[in-house]
């Protein structure tokens, strides 16, 4: 998939293109931003998905605050340290992970008109960081700035846009909008929002994050790392329904360099069954590019052609393709698969949906929202602007019982 990588503001390092209290946390305001910062709060650290069902009953939720609920059992909850800003519908606030001395910064801002619609980021800053860490002064400022504007101008994939958004940075810091932002997350989330205004592309990112210099760590601590990050691998929700049909769910990708195993042992353990749910309602994407491959891989019999990645600043073209071999059992290229889709899907597993598809791998239910840029071997275009058009488009609800349905007529008794 070609897209923006996250552009991370980092000072350590250049600058990437990638009313009343809770119990032990800081005071948060009585505010429309505040009252639904406290009902995703008290979701989120509850651990019962009774609570959190509930909550996005209330409350329309996008962006990262709702793909945080894919992390809870690793952070444990999360405690606010402070709120940063504080504005009716607005606020930033510093939060720490109640497993680890993890610090993270966050945004929430409710719409005008709605108050249930909520969107927001929370991304990490660093172990044990602190308010005077994350400081910034006019230069710094100036610097960040100029340095995004000439990335976006020298490399987004769409040079017309880049230019805009761009020429947009330069005027804005003349007039002195970026004055009042002195910390580097209020900065990050400012440009992310005016960016946004012009590009409406979810994959365009800017994240502040505090990386400390210090020496290569030595291999020995890398393998010791790469233990802990295999043991802390999401595992994929697999179920066999009514007809021997295997079910998957997962609400994000995995990088396969360290999780791949996640990935072998969902599909080996559905290898046998008639047909496959692949249920991404819930999906925002994520991981590495070998993902997708990954997976689809186990839905194939022969190799073929998935995607071709164009980059514009090289001007080459990236060819992708299933796997010759993968571990484990292949499901393979036959069984009928359903994919479940909504308008929380997105990225990665737009991509995945919209490889089924084209590759006539797959039927789709539901409707999702278009972001990235891809082209597909056989339609020689991606789902950017017009979404991947569902083969049944059913409220996203009722998707899992209608792909059962549509399955037991389908499948030999």
């Amino acid at each position: 998939m070609t897209y923006l990588k996250p552009l991370v503001l980092s000072f350590s390092a250049a600058l990437f293109l990638s009313s009343g209290s809770l119990h032990g946390q800081a005071s948060i305001p009585d505010t429309p931003a505040g009252h639904a910062l406290r009902a995703w709060l008290d979701a989120y650290n509850s651990g019962d998905s009774e609570r959190v069902a509930m909550f996005f009953r209330t409350y329309s939720v996008e962006d990262a605050l709702r793909g945080a609920f894919a992390f809870r059992k690793m952070t444990g909850g999360l405690d606010v340290l402070g709120v940063e800003v504080s504005e009716p519908r607005h606020v930033e606030f510093m939060t720490r992970f109640r497993l680890a001395p993890m610090v993270g910064y966050g945004a929430l801002d409710v719409s005008a008109g709605d108050t249930s619609r909520v969107t927001g980021y929370l991304f990490p800053l660093g172990m044990k960081v602190s308010r005077d860490d994350i400081r910034i002064d006019a230069p710094t400022r100036e610097r960040v700035v100029g340095r995004l504007a000439a990335l976006l101008d020298s490399f987004y994939v769409s040079p017309a846009v880049g230019k805009r958004m761009s020429d947009s940075l330069h005027a804005r810091l003349k007039r002195g909008v970026y004055d009042r932002y002195t910390n580097g997350p209020s900065l990050a989330i400012r440009l992310r929002a005016d960016l946004d205004e012009i590009a409406h592309d979810k994959h365009l990112q800017i994240l502040y994050s505090l990386f400390p210099r210090g020496p290569e760590p030595q291999p020995d601590t890398v393998t010791q790392h790469r233990r802990l990050r295999e043991a802390e691998c999401p595992v994929w929700a697999t179920e066999r329904l009514e007809g021997n049909v295997g079910y998957l769910r997962f609400d994000g990708f995995v990088d396969p360099a360290e999780c791949g195993s996640t990935i072998v042992t969902a599909m080996t353990a559905l290898a046998e069954t008639k047909a496959l749910i692949i249920d991404l309602r819930e999906n925002a994407g994520g991981g590495k590019a070998g993902s997708t491959p990954l997976l689809e891989s186990y839905l194939f019999d022969r190799r073929s052609h998935l995607s071709d990645v164009r980059f514009r600043y090289t001007g080459t073209t990236r060819e992708r393709w299933t796997l010759d071999s993968v571990a484990g059992a292949r499901f393979g290229g036959e069984k009928p698969v359903y994919v479940l889709t909504s308008a929380h899907t997105r990225s990665a597993g737009e991509e995945l949906a919209y490889d089924l598809q084209a590759l006539k791998r797959a039927t789709i239910f539901g409707i999702l929202l278009p972001t990235g840029k891809t082209l597909n071997p056989v339609t020689g275009a991606d789902w950017e602007g017009v979404g991947v058009v569902p083969d049944v488009t059913v409220p996203a609800s009722e998707a899992l019982t209608t792909a059962q349905r549509l399955l037991r007529d389908k499948l030999p008794h």
